[in-house]
């Protein structure tokens, strides 16, 4: 998708379709809305705003409304988008829009688009959503589809003109945070690529392929270990999940090193991300339905590469690292068992109370082999635990971690990346549940406080380096289509990561 700025009349351009994101009031008290929403309904003599209403669009923030103009302005169509309320304005709401825009588009198989940005305090951010809402929301995954050929050739949108608010001049910043946003949601489309292919074409080799693919296209560093490097490493709680799968583990880390030596110097941050390529269970065996999309179980691992596909190209003037062990979680003769007892890189020993908490088990041995290279910072982020799907539903991540000031700076990074989380407790008072008989602790604990309980066995590999475990199980894949979203996989964690490195670098730069 091409997209360009144009600080001009939006009601004279040339386009398939004229999008309009509009507020509430936009369409009775007529005062705040784009001169150009009011010209293109003055020509259409009344036509666009009276049809709107009868059809009962009121700008809320889930309404789309498509109006053909039939000549009476130069552009083909024009699409009205809600954003609701204008005081509780935000910029995920933009980008949901867009989202919306382009869907519509779309479907009328326009290929030329034009959009007004409205008159909002924050025009970067305004900027950003615009362009992450509609590279997000042509997202489709069709890799697999053969029959309906006719709609995989259907014209796309290709263009996208966005114009400036009316008195705003366009600056070189613009065109730098266009081009940024582009990379992040390409970025992030590309992890959803990752998490939406099956699981026999997406195993434990080809994910750590596609990791090196990746890698040499923008720069960074790779190590990729196989099941000999990993018993090395002593890692036997990574070892144990992989045992009953014929397809080999892989331990996988990327590094950005920046070339200034000081600058390398910089304690890092570390990026862990949950790669089960699929989860069957193990001999604790899931039911059908529960297994049908487990092959999303590695959509941590895929939030860590996209985001470092990005940082990649952000040089940040500190070292960031990302791992994860990926492996496939299978019952067979080979499997490991119910009562077993595994010792982790750390020494510390486990005892398997269930087979299907096997995810907790891999990351707390590449938490600890991350966290030996003492960095500034670690933020792992997984498909851990139904119970938070419970606690928080399909669009909220769970935030766990004692540091305050890291749960902020993530949670601030959330916000303007318009990625929802909420923080729950990493409660001593459900550490009891953990206590083994015959080992250092259980892998699982009881149904009650899942959540918290898979939390508070990571906490046990990460020492007192700040650190924030992200329970994604929910927000990694959405059940319908909504916004800039499709059923599916949804890249949940990508934006937030660059965000972070961002707002990191920037207070580094601020602070020198």
């Amino acid at each position: 998708m091409n997209f360009s700025f144009v600080a001009a009349d939006a009601s004279k351009a040339k386009a398939d379709v004229l999008v309009f994101p509009v507020f509430d009031t936009d369409l009775t008290e007529k005062k705040n809305p784009p001169k150009a929403l009011l010209a293109v309904d003055k020509r259409t003599k009344g036509l666009l705003f009276k049809t709107a209403q009868a059809e009962g669009f009121k700008g809320k923030a889930d309404q789309t409304f498509v109006f053909l103009t039939h000549g009476k302005v130069p552009a083909a169509r024009v699409i009205l988008v809600g954003l609701g309320a204008r005081a509780k304005f935000t910029a995920e709401l933009l980008r949901l829009a867009a989202g919306r825009a382009v869907k519509a588009a779309t479907r009328v198989k326009a290929k030329n688009v034009t959009i007004q940005l409205p008159v909002v305090r924050e025009l970067e951010h305004a900027v950003k959503a615009v362009v992450e809402g509609f590279e997000l929301g042509a997202y489709r995954y069709d890799r697999w589809k053969t029959q309906n050929k006719d709609e995989k050739n259907a014209p796309k949108v290709d263009k996208v003109h966005v114009h400036l608010p009316d008195g705003v001049k366009k600056e070189k910043t613009h065109d730098e945070l266009l081009a940024h946003a582009k990379l992040i949601a390409q970025a992030t489309n590309w992890a959803r690529d990752l998490v939406n292919e099956p699981a026999g074409t997406m195993t434990p080799t080809i994910l750590a392929d596609a990791a090196k693919t990746m890698a040499k296209e923008v720069g960074l560093n790779i190590a990729i270990g196989d099941r000999k490097k990993i018993e090395e490493l002593k890692m036997g709680m990574f070892l144990g999940v992989s045992r009953g799968s014929i397809e080999e583990p892989r331990l996988v880390q990327l590094s950005w090193i920046p070339r200034d030596t000081e600058a390398a110097k910089r304690q890092p941050v570390c990026f862990v991300g949950k790669a089960i390529t699929f989860d069957s269970g193990g001999l604790s065996l899931k039911p059908s339905d529960g297994m049908l999309d487990m092959k999303t179980d590695m959509a941590g691992s895929a939030a860590v590469l996209g985001a470092m596909k990005v940082i990649a190209r952000m040089q940040p003037p500190f070292p960031v690292h990302a791992f994860f062990g990926a492996c496939e979680n299978m019952p067979s003769h080979n499997a490991y068992r119910l009562g077993d007892v595994l010792v982790s890189r750390l020494g510390k020993t486990v005892e398997i109370t269930n087979t299907d908490a096997e995810g907790r088990l891999v990351l707390g041995d590449i938490l600890a082999y991350a966290n030996e290279l003492k960095p500034a910072v670690l933020i792992d982020l997984a498909t851990l635990t139904g119970a938070c799907i419970i606690a928080l539903g399909n669009y909220i991540a769970g935030a766990f971690g004692a540091d305050d000031q890291l749960f902020y700076d993530v949670s601030e990074s959330a916000r303007l990346a318009g990625e929802d989380l909420w923080r729950l407790p990493v409660s001593e008072h459900q550490r009891d549940v953990l206590k083994s008989e015959i080992a250092d602790m259980k892998n699982a604990g009881d149904r009650a406080g899942g959540a918290i309980s898979a939390s508070l066995f990571l906490k046990e590999f990460v020492g007192e380096t700040p650190w924030l475990h992200l329970d994604i199980a929910g927000p990694s894949q959405s059940p319908k289509e909504r916004g800039y979203l499709n059923k599916g996989a949804t890249g949940y964690g990508v934006r937030t990561l660059v965000e972070f490195v961002s707002r990191r670098t920037a207070q580094l730069h601020n602070a020198s």
